[in-house]
């Protein structure tokens, strides 16, 4: 047996370990289309309904047409979650792997758990008036489920659940930018994990 033949034994032995310890099927587009979804109600928040708008009273900064805010953050979650699952089944099946196999329900597992607690957190907040810390515990709490879930899956992931955290914490320390931060991290940091994603693994030979 030749020595390339020895060197494709051992990628297709390192794929098949891959394959069994990491869920490798994350879609690179549904990142990219998840940020845009975001810039786009981010977009329609700010400058169409003009929903936030900070005043100041005895009270404090309040945030006011919080419903309407969290609608838009609904539906910008919903059809990110819906495209991202068609387009992770359609890569899985292109990659012969189950979408729900062991390590694809460990991974959602370990994303969702931190998320659920920012998302009881997030309404504990709204219920108790502190409007400005809706998007920084947002920010958190979803990096938090990344880079818990992250390891079952790229290591892109987890650099993103970083990236998500930091900004988290910056927008604790610049009250009033709360919609910027939110675009920051659920829109640009998408785009570009999901342009990053799709270059390192999607690619098709053309392409490259």
């Amino acid at each position: 047996m030749s020595e390339k033949d020895h060197l494709q034994q051992l990628a297709e032995i390192r794929v098949m370990m891959e394959r069994s310890s990491r869920f490798i099927s994350l879609s690179g587009l549904s990142g990219v289309l998840a940020g845009t979804y975001a810039l786009i109600g981010a977009a329609f928040v700010n400058y169409k309904l003009g929903l936030i708008r900070y005043h100041v009273n005895q009270s404090g900064i309040q945030l006011t047409d919080i419903g309407s805010y969290l609608i838009v953050a609904a539906l910008v979650m919903f059809f990110s979650l819906v495209t991202g699952y068609l387009l992770t089944r359609r890569r899985a099946r292109s990659n012969r792997q189950k979408i729900w196999d062991r390590v694809g329900l460990r991974m959602l597992i370990n994303l969702s758990i931190p998320i659920s607690i920012g998302g009881l957190f997030a309404l504990v907040m709204i219920t108790r008036g502190y409007y400005d810390l809706i998007s920084s515990s947002m920010l958190v709490f979803y990096g938090l489920g990344l880079i818990n879930g992250g390891k079952y899956t790229f290591d892109d992931i987890r650099y993103l659940g970083m990236c998500e955290v930091i900004l988290g914490i910056a927008d604790l320390l610049l009250p009033g930018h709360g919609l910027l931060f939110w675009s920051l991290g659920f829109g640009v940091l998408h785009i570009l994990y999901g342009t990053r994603m799709w270059w390192k693994y999607e690619r098709t030979p053309a392409e490259s």
